[in-house]
């Protein structure tokens, strides 16, 4: 009898529990040992971050001058509080960054190695993808779905021995 108050109170925990895994993202860039073009996980010697949205996208922002390139993979929401170029299309895929012509405009600096035009680089280019964990990659499963089926294949366990 007691086994089957553990297994009602488990299922039911189950159900109550609803909230998604956040995306995780590889978070570095071109500076980092295998962050390049060539990526190579185990050069930045992890395997990404939890994004801090739960609804966050994985991006991947190539900066080109002339034959060089700079590299960057973040999550979005890391991005948008300091870039104005973010395309309005986050949807998967490659898309140009936007050009603003107003920024900048009025902004009197006397330094010019302070890039606040951001026209320094020749093009921008922003990836987007949100459909699988470190893909720059979240889980389909929320988490009661996942206790469901621990649980389940638990209670199985348990009924056999």
């Amino acid at each position: 009898m007691h086994k089957l108050n553990y297994i009602l109170i488990l299922v039911l925990t189950c159900f109550f529990i609803d909230s998604t895994f956040a995306i995780w993202c590889y978070r570095c860039n071109s500076a980092t040992p295998g962050c390049s073009d060539n990526f190579n996980w185990r050069g930045i010697g992890f395997l990404g971050e939890h994004c801090p949205e739960d609804d966050d996208i994985c991006v991947k922002v190539i900066e080109t001058k002339g034959a060089s390139e700079f590299i960057t993979r973040d999550c979005l929401s890391a991005l948008v509080p300091y870039r104005t170029d973010i395309p309005a299309d986050k949807y998967e895929g490659c898309r140009h960054a936007t050009f603003d012509p107003k920024l900048a405009n009025y902004v009197n600096n006397s330094i010019k190695e302070i890039n606040v035009k951001r026209d320094y680089f020749d093009s921008t280019l922003y990836c987007f993808c949100f459909l699988d964990h470190r893909c720059n990659g979240s889980s389909n499963l929320s988490i009661s779905t996942t206790l469901l089926v621990a649980s389940l294949t638990a209670i199985f366990a348990f009924l056999r021995l």
